[in-house]
């Protein structure tokens, strides 16, 4: 068994890809080796290629939607067995004993290691890590649709679990990477959805989706229109957003969460969240248990990413595609190797 991994890095930000190599470190007792056949191309992805948030270390290997087959298991290990399909998703460990952790919200542990941050990603051929975040794929879902599930679909499908209850009114901001997963997971929860985006061409495909209602944002009135309307509205959009406006289509007690990850400030006025008794919140992707129920909810009930399947080695043409939003609506990079 080699011990070289091959891999795809950035060497400075927003620097080409290009092949690199590294060697694993001695399995651990409660560690996984995964061979790699497909890994998706999620927006933050770009953003540490990038350093947008002024963090990332170089040489990076990024992906953290990793789909792959299980090399070898830890002595520890009795959950998983070699050649079992797997997935990783942003999260690669957390200390499993404080009280995050014990509670089920392993996310939330200070603890936690992120996949690619400190660590190699799944731009390569392999990768070691805490077995506890290596989670099993339903036979139902194929290996390039489960890819994107785990980071969009987990991001979007935990805080609708939490807020979306059937038969709540469910707003949907943006149909991109994130927003197209949503509108499914709401829909697929019996919630009405009503979809808000700033693109009315993509009214047709929001209600393939599932929508059952569309807010053209920028046409004159459309936002009056939908004011009180949305018990939870998830909003996956990225910036240059108008709090105000959104709140506005709140009902009273109603509540948005934020998923769409921006550095901008959120500006709004006390006074509307304390009249209406409204809240805004984020979400962190979500726990293991969130993820093996997304996982088994994507496949009894038919929920599916849309993807474009690209081989490893165009790995900066799949980088370009999401960096400059053309992507319809996830990339996901496939090994030479994959036979899933």
């Amino acid at each position: 068994m080699t011990n070289v991994i091959h891999a795809y890095a950035a060497r400075e930000a927003r620097g080409t890809l290009t092949p690199f190599q590294y060697e694993m470190a001695p399995l651990g007792a409660h560690d996984v080796i995964i061979d790699i056949t497909h890994c998706g191309v999620c927006y933050s992805d770009v953003a540490f290629i990038d350093n947008e948030l002024g963090s990332a270390t170089y040489p990076l290997v990024p992906g953290h939607e990793i789909i792959g087959l299980v090399r070898a298991v830890g002595t520890a290990v009795d959950h998983l067995e070699v050649g079992q399909r797997v997935g990783v998703g942003p999260y690669r460990s957390a200390c499993l004993h404080c009280s995050y952790c014990t509670s089920g919200r392993e996310n939330l542990c200070t603890s936690s290691e992120l996949t690619i941050v400190g660590h190699h990603g799944g731009f390569a051929s392999a990768i070691q890590l805490s077995a506890s975040f290596a989670f099993p794929i339903p036979d139902g879902l194929q290996s390039t649709i489960a890819a994107p599930l785990l980071c969009a679909g987990i991001t979007v499908f935990a805080p609708l679990r939490r807020h979306a209850a059937p038969g709540r009114h469910v707003g949907v901001l943006g149909i991109g990477g994130l927003g197209h997963l949503a509108i499914q997971y709401a829909h697929a929860r019996g919630c009405e959805v009503t979809v808000f985006s700033s693109t009315p061409a993509k009214e047709e495909q929001a209600r393939q989706f599932g929508a059952d209602h569309f807010v053209a944002v920028k046409q004159a009135g459309a936002m009056d229109r939908a004011a009180g309307s949305i018990d939870f509205l998830l909003s996956t959009s990225y910036g240059g957003l108008d709090w105000s406006a959104l709140l506005n289509v709140l009902r009273p007690d109603g509540r948005i969460c934020v998923v769409g990850s921006s550095m901008e400030p959120i500006g709004i006025p006390a006074a509307m969240l304390i009249m209406k008794q409204l809240a805004i919140s984020g979400s962190a992707a979500g726990s293991r248990s969130d993820m093996q129920e997304m996982l088994a909810f994507s496949a009894q009930r038919g929920v599916r990413a849309q993807v474009e399947v690209m081989p490893m080695e165009q790995v900066n043409q799949a980088v370009e595609r999401v960096r400059s939003g053309a992507a319809r609506y996830r990339v996901v990079l496939e090994a030479p190797s994959a036979g899933a």
